[in-house]
């Protein structure tokens, strides 16, 4: 996850704290010691540090906080409030115009994710917001440019506007405009040239670019891997172009998150999207609240219901809510779960979004491989239909015979079963209690 290092150090800060019903000055003063070390360590602008670090301090040892009932909540309460407003305080969404087309420029360093970013973007229009996106190849400089869209567009389903790479970039992005009007397509997204550097030849293509199409939208496309070289380059596209808002690709890598909350301050330009993997799904618009909660372990529950609201099929969702009443749940309904579940992203990501779950021993080592789940749909796979059904006829024979077929052990293939003995009794319980015959109502995930 992103902020990993940040989110350790700044929890274990504030447990300290949190369960204090006395907080004095001194104790705020030592978190904030640790909280200062924290964001500088994850490469946060020593200016937005030292700012941040204030702004938590004057609030906290205020009268509002000491005399509250739970002085230690009230803090973490604060910490969380600013380091929200740290990231642009609430979702800054992308512009429509009035006018159709909206007019969307990628910009950006060669290296950043650029043309991904902008193939990304226009599925996530699409899927999301019911958009159709036209891309276009403004890139004439970078060997393949044109071709990485074109190969995009393709794998996308979505239309690609390009001249080859003889013509200037200005007269593409000028002719695409025209193209997504006579189509009546509603957004045009021009994925212009980069540089391994900012020098004034791109800035210059870039502003007559910009003149020509007066674009509604200038995102820059930043390597959240680059630290403050990422608030560096910001500024210097921000004073040229007057950038609108801020796409962070490689979040979900090994970095350490400085960026994100950088920028924000420095170029004081939103975040917009956020890329959190390589499939071209893992684009997610920027909620800051959503990451503060994440970075300070309060998890990211909204985000994960509208994974599982734009995964999980509804009527399958209701049928199987039935079968798990009735305890007629089968294999080929756990089969068909797994499927869902999988698309919504990898399971350990989705796991450290429910709250409390910085408290769960082992978490940070937590990685679910695909090959497993790849060896129990081909253990289910090898069984037949009524073993699929009845899991109780399954004797030793009949379980040599699924264990080759699956190519696994025979102890494997013991534990799904008795694994999947275990669910269906849970799932007994937890619908008994639905219907109030436990101790309090429970609602199954996802239902």
């Amino acid at each position: 996850m992103a902020f990993e290092g940040l989110a350790d150090r700044l929890q274990s800060s504030i447990q300290k704290i949190r369960g204090k019903g006395k907080v004095s000055e001194a104790d705020v003063k030592e978190m904030m010691r640790e909280v200062r070390l924290a964001l500088l360590e994850a490469d946060v602008n020593f200016k937005v540090v030292k700012q941040f670090v204030k702004k938590v301090s004057e609030r906290a040892v205020g009268q509002e906080v000491m005399q509250s009932l739970t002085p230690g909540q009230q803090v973490i309460k604060v910490v969380k409030e600013e380091l929200t407003d740290l990231m642009g305080g609430e979702q800054s969404k992308i512009a429509v115009s009035n006018k159709p087309p909206t007019v969307v420029m990628m910009v950006g360093l060669q290296g950043a994710g650029k043309t991904t970013t902008t193939g990304k973007l226009s599925n996530l229009l699409r899927k999301k917001y019911n958009r159709k996106p036209l891309l276009v190849a403004a890139d004439i400089y970078r060997p393949a440019a044109i071709k990485q869209l074109e190969t995009l567009g393709k794998q996308l389903n979505l239309p690609v506007f390009s001249m080859g790479d003889q013509v200037s970039p200005v007269e593409i992005a000028k002719k695409g405009i025209e193209k997504a009007k006579e189509d009546h397509q509603d957004y045009v997204l021009i994925d212009t040239a980069g540089r391994l550097h900012v020098d004034e030849n791109l800035m210059d293509e870039l502003k007559q670019i910009k003149e020509l199409s007066k674009p509604d939208e200038i995102f820059l496309v930043v390597d959240a891997m680059t630290g403050q070289d990422a608030v560096n380059v910001a500024k210097s596209f921000d004073d040229a172009l007057g950038i609108t808002g801020v796409v962070l690709t490689k979040l979900d890598g090994d970095t350490r998150g400085g960026a994100a909350l950088s920028i924000r301050s420095v170029t004081e330009k939103p975040i917009k999207f956020v890329g959190l993997g390589e499939k071209m799904d893992a684009l997610e618009p920027f909620h800051p609240e959503r990451m503060a909660q994440r970075i300070l372990g309060m998890g990211d529950v909204l985000s994960l219901i509208e994974k599982a609201q734009s995964n999980i099929d509804e009527e399958k969702a209701k049928e199987l809510e039935n079968k798990m009443r009735t305890a007629s749940f089968t294999f080929d309904d756990f089969l068909d779960q797994l499927g869902q579940v999988k698309q919504m992203g990898p399971l350990d990501e989705l796991i450290k979004m429910m709250p409390g779950a910085n408290k769960m021993k082992g978490l940070d080592n937590l990685k679910i491989d695909d090959k497993q789940l790849a060896h129990v749909e081909a253990i289910i796979q090898s069984m037949t239909k009524a073993e699929k059904t009845q899991p109780e006829i399954i004797n030793a024979n009949r379980k040599k015979r699924i264990a080759a077929g699956s190519g696994r052990p025979v102890q494997e293939v013991n534990r799904l079963l008795k694994q999947f003995e275990d669910m269906k009794k849970m799932m007994k319980q937890m619908t008994n209690m639905q219907k109030g015959k436990g101790k309090k109502g429970f609602k199954l995930p996802f239902m």
